[in-house]
């Protein structure tokens, strides 16, 4: 199997491509769950604070409060903006770690296809050999048989 090494060599290497390929994939799906669930929660922290303050202003809101509420709202809106920022960058980087991942998988298939296609060829060779033998010793036979039968009696 000596014609197969290079093959084999380079099927462990691009399985190898693929696994970093699949940790890194992992990686960004985590990182990306991580974010997303911050973005959510920051979101819904945002949402119980509005509906907080809202019924408290209908009782009675000073001008102070009202400052005070809108300077925290603000400041809360720019960090669920940067953190759906956040998630939507970590949401492409998995996409793209997840399409790199198909592209090792695509690799790795195709070099066990021509592992199986040269396997197949070298069997083929193989059976051709034989049958080539097969046919040389048939015909080796036929010949000493009609060799035998073509030579004169021996005299006595």
């Amino acid at each position: 199997m000596a014609p197969l090494e290079p093959l084999i060599a380079l099927l462990e290497q691009t399985e190898r491509e693929r696994d970093s390929a699949m940790a890194m994939m992992l990686r960004h799906r985590e990182a990306h769950q991580v974010a997303q669930a911050q973005a959510d929660q920051l979101l819904e922290y945002r949402g119980d604070y509005e509906r907080r303050y809202a019924t408290q202003f209908r009782e009675a809101g000073s001008i102070e409060l009202v400052r005070v509420y809108q300077g925290f709202v603000g400041r809360l809106s720019q960090a669920v903006e940067q953190q759906a920022q956040i998630a939507q960058r970590s949401q492409a980087q998995f996409e793209r770690s997840r399409e790199i991942l198909r592209e090792h998988e695509v690799r790795v298939a195709s070099v066990r296809k021509l592992i199986e296609g040269r396997m197949r060829e070298m069997q083929r060779e193989s059976d051709r050999r034989e049958q080539k033998a097969s046919d040389e010793l048939a015909m080796r036979a036929a010949w000493n048989r009609l060799a035998a039968a073509t030579r004169p009696a021996p005299l006595h």
